[in-house]
């Protein structure tokens, strides 16, 4: 526990931040989004489903930049020397950096989804407190997922302006996951895709899922039980509708009963969500224990 003081410090950098408190209300105004598809697909349990919504586009975002400057700015103002003089391995400061300002981002969320839940409350009523559990969990993983990645990110880079860009970089990426893939799997199979009426093929699919937001997105979808897609949770609703067609990739309706792939089971997404935990924190320790980017 020799980490501990260090994460300590970060927490507390992060909680008397002013600007890391702005994500409270652009989380709220962000989630909150009541919506005919929401309702027909969750009822009062809607409130849960807002935490999902919370959770995409400005929290992965807002994570990333609170993370990435957590060992790069001691790099640029020489104050790494003296943290590298402390009774720490490199291996200590990473955990250290890593666990505190994952608390620290934690808590901002804890407290958005907690302001969430009471209005959730008093416009749809009482939802199930297990699920909003599970969902919170949920989520709590995936903000360690990115703080993960900006800490990694910032362990290996030697300058403030590149740990920025990469991050833009890396949250650029995640916004065109789909298209990637889609423009990826047509250049290797020769196959045109519609998102309208996509393929049943078992790697497109998983290709789709293997980003921590949409990995969380299946997993949130199963906790939800509206089906097994990444996409958001009232999409899901609407593409598994009768009536309707969007441009959601959706396992349920896109695959016939029985021909489903094991390794498309939604309980796999919490093996990617874990595996984006571990890895980028395994390659920075590495890295950073050799010396590189110091």
């Amino acid at each position: 526990m020799r980490w501990s003081p260090l994460a300590r410090k970060e927490c507390r950098t992060i909680i008397t931040s002013k600007g890391a408190w702005l994500l409270v209300p652009l989380i709220i105004l962000w989630g909150f989004r009541p919506t005919y598809a929401g309702w027909g697909a969750l009822h009062q349990n809607i409130t849960v489903g807002y935490v999902q919504i919370g959770a995409s586009f400005l929290l992965p975002l807002g994570t990333m930049l609170l993370g990435y400057q957590s060992l790069v700015s001691e790099r640029t103002s020489g104050s790494i020397k003296f943290l590298l003089a402390l009774p720490l391995t490199r291996t200590h400061i990473l955990l250290g950096k890593t666990i505190g300002r994952f608390v620290g981002v934690g808590a901002i969320t804890l407290v958005s989804f907690l302001l969430l839940a009471v209005i959730g409350i008093i416009e749809h009523g009482i939802f199930s407190v297990l699920l909003y559990l599970g969902v919170v969990i949920a989520t709590l993983i995936l903000v360690a997922d990115f703080i993960a990645i900006a800490v990694a990110i910032s362990a290996v880079t030697k300058r403030t302006v590149t740990a920025a860009t990469s991050i833009v970089g890396v949250f650029l990426i995640l916004l065109g996951w789909q298209s990637i893939v889609r423009n990826l799997y047509s250049a290797f199979t020769g196959v045109q895709i519609s998102p309208y009426n996509p393929p049943a093929d078992g790697p497109f699919f998983l290709l789709l899922r293997l980003t921590p937001d949409a990995a969380y997105n299946v997993l949130t979808n199963w906790l939800l039980g509206v089906g097994n897609s990444a996409e958001l949770f009232h999409f899901v609703y609407m593409q598994i509708q009768p009536s309707s067609q969007i441009n959601a990739y959706v396992v349920d309706t896109t695959f016939q009963p029985g021909t489903v792939p094991w390794y498309l089971h939604p309980a796999l997404s919490i093996v990617i969500l874990l595996a984006w935990l571990i890895l980028p924190l395994s390659l920075a320790r590495v890295l950073f224990n050799r010396g590189d980017a110091l």
